[in-house]
């Protein structure tokens, strides 16, 4: 009787053991290998999770910081245009139905609609936050003290403006050329810093705490004035610009 047909059936399962074993030993080695990965990506995603929480504290430190800079801004009415209409406490101006009347004052903005704050700043560091919730269009910044102030006016920092706005459903810083904003949210209180010494001029969204644009190496030389407009009159953007009072202001 030959074994051939045996060794050969032997030979067969040989074969198949081995690659049982070599097929378990390749599992085994690539279930490691997802353990391996899975404890790498655990160690990568708590280290993103502590490098987030790390930049909310040192955002969170950093806009604190500016706020240390608060001063305490009040509108100044003989800079206002006749259709503004400015709160007692000079903290509040909207657009009114009509213009007032008043006496002639070089120091009033005509026909364009603006208001200057009462307090100039011409050193150091200063800062304060403005409320334009609920407002379809308005106009936030800076204004030199030798600004022209009757007839068309071209908001840029040649011609001493440091401002963005709020314009048909667009942020738009106004540099020279213009800088179209791409804001996540829609801001309802706005930040301004300024460190009249390094020429910078910052505009922040307060509410999450992001940056909207900075004007930067700057030079300037006359007094800074804080720089409002609530934009066109309408139902729809009747809403004021409120100052808000900052913790810490000085």
């Amino acid at each position: 009787i030959s074994l051939e047909p045996y060794t050969f059936v032997c030979l067969v399962c040989l074969v198949c053991l081995v690659q049982a074993e070599t097929h378990a030993e390749t599992q085994a080695e690539m279930q490691q290998t997802i353990r391996e990965t899975q404890e790498k990506v655990k160690e990568v995603k708590h280290s993103l999770e502590l490098a987030a929480e790390h930049d909310s504290k040192s955002h969170g430190d950093e806009f604190r910081d500016f706020q240390r800079y608060a001063v305490d801004v009040t509108l100044d009415p003989d800079t206002a245009h006749p259709a503004l209409r400015l709160s007692k406490d000079r903290k509040e101006l909207r657009v009114g139905d009509k213009c007032l009347t008043f006496t002639a004052n070089p120091k009033r903005f005509y026909p364009v609609i603006i208001v200057l704050g009462k307090t100039g700043f011409c050193s150091g560091r200063f800062y304060y936050e403005v409320q334009v919730k609920g407002k379809t269009s308005w106009e936030l910044g800076l204004a030199r003290e030798s600004i022209t102030r009757t007839g068309g006016i071209i908001l840029s920092p040649e011609n001493g403006y440091w401002t963005i706005w709020l314009r048909n459903g667009k942020y738009v810083a106004l540099a020279n050329p213009p800088v179209t904003l791409s804001l996540r949210k829609k801001p309802q209180k706005v930040g301004v810093f300024v460190d009249y010494e390094k020429g910078l001029a910052s505009f922040f969204d307060m509410d999450n705490r992001s940056h909207i644009y900075s004007f930067t190496g700057q030079n300037f030389i006359e007094k800074l004035y804080p720089y409002f407009s609530p934009g066109r009159g309408g139902r729809d953007n009747s809403a004021p610009l409120v100052i808000r009072h900052v913790t810490g202001t000085h």
